[in-house]
């Protein structure tokens, strides 16, 4: 029984689908999620205290779509 029909499938199957082993694919998942959080904390401030991060969480959104368009 192979990993991509097994048990393992659940953890395997969408990282194979997008060329990258399962720490590979969890390494730029947890790395997206922190620029997320970085990137709310940023937008929370802004609400706030206007004057302060007001491009930061734009920039990281911009960050992440490059990321994004760039993966193989």
């Amino acid at each position: 029984m192979s990993a991509q029909n097994g048990p393992m499938a659940f953890f395997t199957a969408h990282p194979a689908s997008v060329n990258e082993s399962y720490f590979q694919h969890m390494r730029f998942a947890l790395g997206f999620a922190g620029l997320l959080v970085l990137a709310a904390g940023a937008a929370l401030v802004h609400a706030v205290f206007p004057a302060l991060c007001e491009t930061t969480a734009s920039r990281l959104v911009r960050r992440m779509h490059d990321r994004l368009t760039r993966r193989h």
